[in-house]
């Protein structure tokens, strides 16, 4: 995996969320044929699903890169 980005959000946020947050993808439909396909690892495991709930410090990887959850307040 290549260096692993920081990405800020407020409160919570689901997987699909943070996928466009991050800029991953740039619609919800594409975050869920990406979830589909098998490509998303959350900390390490496969996650298809868009509602997933993310914490402080999880993992996301697509393609060998990734992103990691910082939650403000």
């Amino acid at each position: 995996m290549s260096a692993v980005e920081d990405v800020e959000v407020t409160g919570t946020v689901r997987l699909g969320q943070f996928l466009k947050l991050a800029g991953v993808v740039g619609s919800g439909g594409e975050a869920r044929e990406v979830l589909a396909s098998g490509a998303v690892e959350v900390n390490g495991e496969v996650d298809t699903r868009r509602g997933r709930q993310l914490s402080d410090g999880d993992l996301v990887e697509v393609g060998g890169h990734g992103w990691r959850v910082l939650v403000e307040g």
